[in-house]
């Protein structure tokens, strides 16, 4: 049965790569999948799904106001989708996330999304708040906090090797701005440790 799917973790965690991952095993077996992109996701070029170890593929790209009901609905009679699979959900509107689960819902078609829980001040964004409260299936994928080695639930972000903890919620950026961490690490990053991993 056809599922929504929100698949999230701290930055790090392989988000990227299971996304494309994902379609890769779909493509092999001779099946179509729709990849899509939020407009305001342009680390590595706007459309474009990339993997921090430097995989990467195009992707359709969602505008703040596009109807992803209207967009699959197109899609679908164009060819015969087998998934759609959507990266950085969190940048999704609330109602782009309702609009999936009428995909879901309607066209028996699963969907599957990728992306961040909270933003680097530990506030749920938009999109990640909805799929919370509509997702068939939350999955959560893990990685290690950059200072101690537990499990990372978040990320902070850094200005000049300073923690920031305020300021404009969306702002694109790789390892140069931001660290996965533990809630202990968010609160209190050890600096010196950081230095020394920039020093190496």
């Amino acid at each position: 049965m056809a599922q929504l799917y929100f698949e999230y973790g701290a930055m790090g965690s392989g988000k990227s790569i299971e996304i494309l991952k994902v379609a890769h095993n779909y493509e092999s077996q001779g099946k179509e999948v729709l990849l899509l992109t939020p407009l305001v996701n342009d680390r590595d070029g706007v459309g474009m799904i990339a993997s921090r170890i430097g995989l990467k593929r195009p992707a359709r790209v969602i505008s703040p106001d596009a109807n992803l009901f209207e967009m699959i609905d197109e899609e679908r009679k164009k060819r015969d989708l087998a998934a759609v699979l959507v990266d950085e959900a969190q940048f999704l509107q609330k109602e782009q996330v309702d609009q999936l689960a009428q995909v879901v819902d309607d066209y028996h078609l699963p969907v599957m999304t990728f992306g961040l829980k909270q933003d680097a001040f530990n506030e749920l964004f938009e999109g990640a708040k909805r799929l919370i409260e509509m997702a068939d299936k939350l999955v959560e994928m893990k990685t290690i906090c950059s200072f101690c080695g537990r499990k990372a639930t978040t990320q902070l972000r850094f200005k000049d090797g300073k923690p920031q903890y305020e300021g404009a919620q969306i702002q694109i950026g790789g390892d140069e701005a931001y660290k996965p961490v533990c809630r202990i690490h968010w609160y209190h990053p050890d600096l010196n440790m950081l230095k020394k991993q920039k020093e190496m």
